[in-house]
C-alpha cells in the first residue's frame, strides 16, 4: 500500500529535489489566505468601530449633552451654601484688597477766590491702605434661597506703597464743613446770611484749608463745626473723608444664593431692609439693581448688562462688556461703565430721576450726592471728568483724563462669573457756587472742585488663580470629550481605508502565486495530454 505525503526536510518552496516537484503550504497559499482573514478582521473592525464613534461623538456634540452636564453641575455648585468653596472665599475674600488716595493740592487759593485764576492743582499720591472686607453676621433665610451679611471694612496703611507719609504731608483743599454750612443756609434771607458770614470770618473760616493727610481723611476737630455743636447737639464736630469708616459697614445686605437660579447669584434682595431706594425722583433710580460687584453668576455673555450697586454713589449702575483679556493665565470678559452710566437726563432719559432740581441740572459726567452726604455739596466723577463734559476739566488746571489711569472695570472669567481683577475709581468733588449774604463765594461760578480720587484695586491671588484654572481645564475637556470621540472614530476610519488599500495591493492571484515543477519526462507527456499536476513522493508502507 502507498501513502502519499510531503516532506519538509527535503524540499523548498519552488525548488526539485530528486527530480520531482515539491509544494510547500505557503506554496498551495495557506499563509497568504489566513494573513488576509486577519486583515479582512481588522478592516471591518477598525472601520465599524470608526463609524459608530463618529456618529456618536456627532450627535454627542449637536446635542451639547456634556457641556450640559457640566454646565449644570457648575450651576449646582456655584451657589452661597453653606460649605462651598465659593461661599468661603466669598465670607472672606482670600485675594488682597488695595485702596489708594491721591489727592489734589490747591497752589493758587487767594487767586481763585478773586477771580483771577482757574484754580491749579498737583496730584498727590498715592496714599495706600490694605483693605480688609470680611462678611459678619452671616444667616441663611427662606430655606437657604437668601442669605444676610454684614461686610465690615478695616484699613492700614501700607508705607511701602505710598508717596509719603500721611501724618506728615499737608494738602491745601476745599473747606468742605463751611461749604456744607453755607449751602444749608441758602434762602435764609440776606441779613441772616451775611451775619453768620461775618461770624465765620471771627473765628478765621475760609474757602479753603490746610491739613495733613491722615486729618483729611480720617477726621479732625473742625472748629465752624464745633461752634455749631453749641447750638445743634446733634452736630458732629469732627470732619473727615473716611470719618468712622474705619471698621464700620454699610448695613445689612441680604443676597440671593442661587439655589433656584442660577442667575440670581449673588444679586441683592434687600438694603438696610428696603428692596429700594427713597433718595432720587423716579421709581428707575431708586432701583436696587444686581450684586455689590463681589459675585456674579456663571456663564456671562458679552451682551449682558451687569449691574452693581454701590451704596457710596447712592445708587445703581451698569457695566457693558469692553473686550477679552487675560488675568495669570485665567481669560476674562472685561466690562466697564459707558459714558450713558454719568450722562445727564437730556442725553439718557434713564438718569432724569437722579436731579432733584430740574433748573440746576449738571451735564455729562457727575452725579450730585448731596442728598446722601447729609446736604454736603458733593459730586461724584470718574477720576479727572473721565467720561464727562470737556468743560469740567478745562475749568481747572491740573485736570488731564486718561482712559487707561482712569476707567473703572470688572475682569470677569465668564464660566465661573468670578472677578479675577478689579479697578473701582472715583472722584469726590465740591460743587461751589455763589450764594448771597456770604462775600467769600462772590466770586465762584459753580466750579465742580477735586478733592480726591480713590482707587480700590483687586487682582486674583496665586492660590485662587491656580485652582480656577485646574476646574476650568476640567470643564474644557469634559465640553469638548464629544470632539474626542469624533477624532477617534476618524483615526479609526483612515486606519480602516489604509488597510483596505492594501489588502487590495497585496491581493494573491493563482497565475502568480502557484509553483510546480515537472518530475520525468512521462510527465512532460502527461502535461501535455492532462494539463499541469502536482507531484507527490510516494511513501513505501511495508
Amino acid at each position: 500500500m502507498q501513502m502519499f505525503s510531503t516532506d519538509p526536510s527535503s524540499v523548498r518552496h519552488g525548488e526539485v529535489t530528486g527530480g520531482e516537484a515539491i509544494l510547500t503550504l505557503s506554496s498551495l497559499g495557506f499563509t497568504d489566505t489566513c494573513t488576509m482573514r486577519k486583515g479582512s478582521c481588522c478592516m471591518f473592525t477598525s472601520g465599524v468601530v470608526g463609524a459608530v464613534l463618529l456618529i456618536v461623538g456627532i450627535g454627542l456634540f449637536v446635542s451639547g449633552l456634556f457641556q450640559t452636564l457640566i454646565h449644570n453641575k457648575l450651576k449646582r455648585e456655584i451657589t452661597l451654601t453653606e460649605g462651598s468653596k465659593v461661599f468661603t472665599s466669598w465670607m472672606n475674600p482670600p485675594p488682597p484688597v488695595y485702596i489708594q488716595f491721591f489727592f489734589f493740592n490747591v497752589t493758587n487759593p487767594e487767586e481763585f477766590l478773586k477771580g483771577e485764576a482757574k484754580p491749579r492743582l498737583t496730584e498727590m499720591g498715592p496714599y495706600t491702605f490694605r483693605q480688609y472686607r470680611p462678611k459678619h453676621n452671616v444667616t441663611f433665610l427662606d430655606n437657604g434661597t437668601k442669605v444676610s451679611a454684614y461686610t465690615v471694612k478695616s484699613f492700614v496703611f501700607l508705607p511701602e506703597k505710598s508717596v509719603g507719609d500721611p501724618k506728615v504731608d499737608m494738602v491745601t483743599t476745599v473747606n468742605i464743613p463751611a461749604v456744607a454750612v453755607i449751602n444749608r443756609l441758602k434762602g435764609v434771607g440776606f441779613w441772616v446770611a451775611s451775619g453768620i458770614s461775618m461770624y465765620m470770618g471771627s473765628i478765621g473760616t475760609t474757602l479753603f484749608m490746610t491739613h495733613t493727610v491722615e486729618e483729611m481723611l480720617w477726621g479732625f476737630k473742625d472748629p465752624l463745626l464745633t461752634r455749631l455743636k453749641t447750638i445743634r447737639p446733634d452736630t458732629d464736630e469732627y470732619f473727615g473723608l473716611m470719618l468712622n469708616k474705619n471698621g464700620s459697614d454699610d448695613g445689612e445686605f441680604v443676597y440671593h444664593t442661587g439655589q433656584q437660579n442660577y442667575l440670581d447669584f449673588g444679586r441683592i434682595f434687600t438694603w438696610k431692609g428696603e428692596k429700594m431706594l427713597s433718595l432720587w425722583k423716579t421709581n428707575q433710580s431708586n432701583m436696587i439693581n444686581g450684586s455689590d460687584g463681589s459675585a456674579f453668576h456663571p456663564f456671562l455673555s458679552k451682551e449682558e448688562r451687569l449691574n452693581v450697586f454701590t451704596p457710596d454713589l447712592c445708587r445703581s449702575i451698569h457695566m457693558r462688556f469692553e473686550k477679552e483679556v487675560e488675568v495669570k493665565g485665567i481669560p476674562a470678559y472685561r466690562f466697564t461703565p459707558p459714558r450713558a452710566v454719568l450722562a445727564s437726563g437730556k442725553n439718557n432719559p434713564e438718569n432724569e430721576g437722579f436731579c432733584l432740581t430740574p433748573k440746576k441740572c449738571l451735564d455729562d459726567g457727575v452725579l450730585d450726592v448731596s442728598v446722601c452726604r447729609k446736604g454736603a455739596p458733593v459730586v461724584v466723577s470718574f477720576p479727572h471728568f473721565h467720561l464727562g463734559a470737556e468743560k469740567y476739566a478745562e475749568a481747572i488746571d491740573g485736570i488731564s483724563p486718561v482712559h487707561d489711569r482712569h476707567q473703572t472695570f470688572l475682569d470677569l472669567n465668564p464660566t465661573m462669573g468670578m472677578p479675577v481683577r478689579a479697578m473701582k475709581r472715583a472722584q469726590i468733588n465740591i460743587h461751589l457756587e455763589r450764594v448771597s449774604g456770604f462775600p467769600l463765594t462772590r466770586n465762584l461760578n459753580g466750579t465742580i472742585f477735586p478733592i480726591l480720587f480713590l482707587n480700590e484695586s483687586v487682582v486674583i491671588d496665586d492660590a485662587s488663580a491656580a485652582r480656577i484654572q485646574k476646574l476650568l481645564l476640567i470643564v474644557t475637556l469634559v465640553s469638548h470629550f464629544p470632539l474626542v470621540i469624533m477624532a477617534l472614530g476618524v483615526i479609526l476610519l483612515l486606519v480602516c481605508i489604509i488597510l483596505v488599500i492594501r489588502f487590495y495591493q497585496n491581493k494573491p492571484s493563482a497565475k502568480k502565486d502557484t509553483s510546480y515543477a515537472p518530475v520525468s519526462a512521462k510527465a512532460d507527456d502527461q502535461d501535455e495530454k492532462n494539463g499541469t499536476y502536482i507531484g507527490l513522493t510516494p511513501v513505501d508502507k511495508s
